[in-house]
């Protein structure tokens, strides 16, 4: 059986942040006052990016406004985001997992999940290892990571997300019933404030309730993902730990929105844009790509990322958005979108020889293939010499 373990920074932005502070002579503790990481209220990061558990007892939540936050704690202390500081830190933190194990997949700047399958004999028990990795984390580095343990990617994620900070919780298949059914609906993985909606219509509330619910007629309220929820209710997943090579890392770009999509027309716009930049970046550096991943982070700032391996490598602007868009509908929950991105990966030479399946033609070449090739062409000798925004692609619905 798998051992994957989920391991999260409890209250990433404000713990770093007030481990620097105490480095560095300060007299308080964030962490143990009412306090938030947030940005100038006057403009779109003016919102609540973390908070304390002081802070949470005043009912302030991440993402909300952060005048919100003042009206119901006036003596709440705010510090600004330090970016460029939080990825020295996850930085930092990824260098110490990686002593464990080199099977570590990073989702976000703050948690990433460690296939332990190959050490798990060294210990007695995975909780054991996992005690090992949070109390090194916490006396190494001064703040505190909670890590969630089970056979697969998604269990170990909710795992994680039970109680917290500083704690360890294990969520095998045998333990869904008893530890996850009784939860709300809400917190299960992937289910926006849309869904649950959509789910509560239905007189569907708890987690356990989905679990039971005919997911033909859950795909019809909310067509795929219906089904995908119905599968994590269960506890069902077969994603494995991705871990990326360092000379490997592919080649992305992502976007933070002025304004939140809210629609998929929205998106596939901003999708239709960086698949551009992508696609010219990869032929820029003479590569192609067999990977593509969309990465997705809602207004409420959790983050969500999709993958699939590519029938053949590319680097065509086309190919890449329309891949991206299939990601996209797949992945969104049909909440509010604040960033978007897309990477390629599993990079190959773009005169690598291609393997061909028996419907390709073996001595012509593809008429459409070539058409867009010029195509790319024109449109990159028109924007190198009048800028990016000068010709736009229609999107494809």
């Amino acid at each position: 059986m798998s051992v994957i373990f989920h391991i999260d920074v409890n209250s990433a932005f404000l713990s770093w942040t007030a481990v620097e502070q105490l480095k560095n002579g300060a007299g308080r503790d964030l962490r143990s006052i009412p306090a938030i990481i947030g940005g100038d209220q006057k403009t779109r990061h003016g919102v609540v990016l973390a908070k304390s558990i002081p802070a949470k007892r005043y009912g302030i939540r991440t993402g909300e406004p952060v005048a919100n936050a003042f009206r119901k704690c006036p003596g709440l202390v705010m510090e600004p985001p330090d970016h460029k500081l939080y990825r020295q830190y996850s930085d930092r933190l990824m260098e110490f997992l990686k002593n464990y194990t080199s099977l570590i997949e990073q989702v976000s700047v703050d948690e990433c999940y460690m296939d332990f399958t190959e050490i798990a004999g060294n210990y007695r028990s995975p909780v054991e290892g996992a005690m090992e990795i949070k109390n090194e984390v916490c006396k190494r580095f001064g703040f505190t990571v909670n890590v969630g343990i089970s056979s697969n990617k998604l269990l170990a994620k909710m795992a994680s997300d039970f109680q917290k900070p500083n704690k360890i919780h294990t969520l095998f298949p045998e333990e869904v019933q008893l530890k996850m059914w009784p939860l709300p609906v809400s917190e299960l993985y992937m289910a926006g404030q849309s869904s649950v909606e959509t789910l509560r219509k239905l007189e569907i509330h708890t987690i356990g309730d989905l679990a039971v619910m005919d997911p033909e007629l859950l795909e019809l309220h909310l067509k795929s993902h219906g089904r995908k929820l119905w599968e994590f209710a269960n506890g069902i997943g077969n994603a494995v730990v991705e871990a990326e090579r360092a000379e490997a890392k592919g080649i992305g770009n992502s976007i933070t929105l002025s304004r939140d999509a809210a629609t998929e027309e929205e998106a596939a716009e901003v999708l239709k844009k960086l698949a551009a930049s992508v696609g010219r970046r990869l032929r820029n550096a003479g590569q192609k790509a067999k990977m593509l991943s969309v990465e997705i982070r809602y207004h409420t700032f959790e983050n969500m990322s999709h993958q699939r391996q590519l029938v053949k490598a590319t680097n065509q602007d086309q190919e890449i958005y329309e891949e991206a868009l299939v990601l996209f509908r797949e992945l969104w929950n049909h909440a509010p979108v604040r960033l978007l991105g897309i990477r390629s990966s599993k990079l190959v030479e773009e005169d690598e020889p291609e393997q061909l399946s028996i419907f390709d033609p073996i001595f012509q070449p593809n008429p459409q293939n070539e058409k867009k090739k010029k195509i790319n062409q024109a449109l990159e000798k028109v924007r190198m010499k009048y800028g990016d925004e000068i010709v736009t692609r229609g999107v494809k619905k």
